[in-house]
């Protein structure tokens, strides 16, 4: 057994430290903020699992496939739903305690499930439940050291990844800035240090940070994608962030789960009309993408105002009961949803994309593992389909470490799915930007560097740039609806904003926003490429999907800027766009 650094502590980075603790090995859990805060801790909905007599794993399959817009991988949806009841067993014997009644787990109807299928515990505090007993778990762990059965587990709160350490090809570890044991990373004297380990499992979650109105924490600034980017691992997808239809339009826009549609709220338009009718044949309970365009065309036919979310017809008792935790945010806020409908818009929420790995967590780089919202399993496509994001994190989690004991056969190469040049889309988007980005730095490099100087982290911006500017700029032109004379006017905004200062003494924030300026600029970019509308990338100039590009679009680091890979070979899981397929064709793919 060996040293494991895991990234993250949502639902995917507790589990990989449990797990991987229980395995033997010996685990260092880093977190950028204390235990408990995460994109886990804020999700409201639930998880969703074929864990009942009238639903089946093929069903389930079924239905992702067909929320993924024809961009799914067939095998990572087999085993995200084939697993996900043992994994969901698994959290119930970690103390999540689901909601119940007389006949046993209560379980909610959300957009495009074919079946009422998603649990959820504390009504709408699904993820902060999780959390909670995961956390519980955790620190139960780190406390037991000492027992020859299980390995050891240190945890570093309050400490950030900044890079991967690569040698010889191989991650073995990576660099953090640390609060030097205090309760916050945001003072000025930080301890920079590098964290050696026989292999990486980053949980570091999405980049909500990215958008102006994000459901997500302002941790979420895509650490972990862009570190394993500049350490030249391949990362795909990152057109496809899903917008959530439904955030409270009011400052923090907390999420209003999609499980208040399924209990039977509707959408009015400021006429007091329901304008979803005509948008998708199940109406509210569309796909999201589908529905968080709906609502922006309609916010931009009435001048920008809100739509309204409609749930008094379904009662105080229920709402209260069901949903104490948006109950709350609209009382903090001055509204009585039970009264009057409560104004709602799409924020960014989650990202489909990410760091490209195997049904094993593995990315194309040896020693490194993504798991959660930072990887990109190809189990979402195009478009998650609702509640299955925590379900991911689970057992791909659970996989990940399973696989640390599984040595490659020379057969068995790491994967690398997207391996022929795609030199056209460097060609365009080099006209545009030029990703000037270091690489992943080894050891003998950083001598010297770690010595915790003070700085202001400024250093290197250039005029015009600022996290709120970027924030803007990506909801403006690589948001809900997007055009390519939007996102190529963006680009050339990136490529003139010079990338924070991260050397010695850059501050925390100096970190978080060279990884959002680096992430902009390959989400711009990947979205110039995509010339058609498919899940969540929708192009106003290419308003329909093209079967002939049924496939990933990956990049990886090559010289001083983003090359594209792709192997051009449209998914086989079914043909486009989204057709009904048979559960045993489903089941066979």
């Amino acid at each position: 057994m060996g040293s494991v650094l895991v990234v993250g502590s949502g639902l995917a980075g507790l589990t990989a430290a449990v797990r991987a603790t229980d395995a033997g090995h010996d685990v260092t859990l880093v977190t950028k903020a204390s235990l408990p805060e995460s994109n886990t801790r804020h999700a409201q909905g639930g998880i969703a699992a074929a864990m009942f007599r009238d639903d089946s794993v093929d069903t389930h399959i079924l239905d992702t496939l067909r929320a993924g817009a024809g961009l799914c991988d067939a095998e990572a949806v087999r085993v995200l739903c084939a697993e996900g009841p043992a994994r969901v067993r698994d959290l119930i014997r970690f103390g999540v305690d689901f909601d119940r009644d007389d006949s046993g787990l209560t379980r909610g109807l959300e957009a495009a499930h074919s079946r009422s299928r998603v649990l959820h515990a504390g009504g709408d505090a699904t993820g902060a439940e999780i959390e909670a007993a995961l956390v519980a778990t955790v620190r139960a762990r780190a406390a037991a050291q000492g027992s020859a059965a299980v390995g050891t587990l240190r945890i570093l709160e309050h400490t950030m990844l900044t890079d991967l350490v690569v040698r010889g090809g191989r991650v073995l570890g990576a660099t953090v800035v640390g609060a030097g044991g205090l309760d916050r990373l945001d003072h000025r004297e930080l301890d920079h240090r590098v964290l050696d380990a026989d292999a990486v499992i980053l949980a570091t979650g999405g980049a909500g940070s990215l958008y102006r109105h994000t459901t997500n924490p302002a941790l979420a600034t895509g650490d972990g994608v862009a570190a394993a980017w500049r350490a030249g691992a391949s990362v795909a997808d990152l057109e496809f962030y899903q917008f959530h239809p439904t955030a409270l339009a009011i400052p923090g826009t907390p999420l209003v789960s999609e499980a208040v549609r399924g209990e039977g709220a509707v959408l009015r338009n400021a006429k007091g009309e329901r304008f979803l009718l005509a948008a998708h044949p199940d109406a509210e309970l569309g796909p999201r993408d589908v529905v968080a365009r709906a609502i922006a065309r309609e916010m931009a036919a009435q001048g920008g105002v809100p739509v309204l979310l409609d749930a008094t017809g379904l009662g105080r008792e229920l709402l209260e009961a069901r949903f104490p935790t948006i109950t709350e945010a609209c009382r903090a806020a001055g509204l009585d949803w039970a009264l009057e409908p409560i104004p709602v818009a799409p924020a960014a929420h989650y990202w489909m994309g990410g760091i490209v790995t195997d049904v094993w967590g593995r990315s194309s780089l040896p020693g490194l593992y993504a798991v959660g919202e930072a990887a990109r399993t190809g189990a979402h496509g195009a478009n998650r389909l609702a509640s299955n994001s925590l379900l991911e994190a689970a057992v791909f989690a659970d996989r990940a470490v399973r696989a640390l004991s599984l040595p490659l056969a020379p057969s068995d190469p790491l994967p690398d799915p997207f391996s022929d040049p795609f030199s056209e889309f460097d060609a365009d988007f080099a006209r545009h930007a030029a990703l000037a980005l270091p690489r992943a730095v080894t050891p003998p490099e950083m001598s010297g560097e770690f010595g915790g100087a003070e700085g202001d982290g400024e250093r290197g911006r250039a005029s015009g740039f600022s996290r709120e500017a970027l924030q803007g700029l990506m909801w403006e032109s690589a948001g809900v609806l997007r055009s390519g004379a939007g996102l190529a006017a963006a680009a050339v905004t990136l490529a003139g904003w010079t990338r924070p200062e991260t050397g010695p003494g850059a501050s925390v924030s100096a970190h978080e926003d060279a990884n959002l300026l680096d992430l902009a600029r390959l989400t711009v970019q990947a979205a110039l490429a995509r010339e058609e509308s498919r899940g969540a990338h929708h192009r106003v100039d290419f308003p329909s999907a093209r079967a002939e590009l049924a496939y990933p679009l990956a990049w990886a680091l090559g010289g001083d800027r983003a090359t594209g890979l792709t192997n051009r070979t449209p998914l086989a899981n079914h043909t486009d766009p989204a057709p009904v397929i048979q559960a045993e064709e489903a089941i066979a793919c």
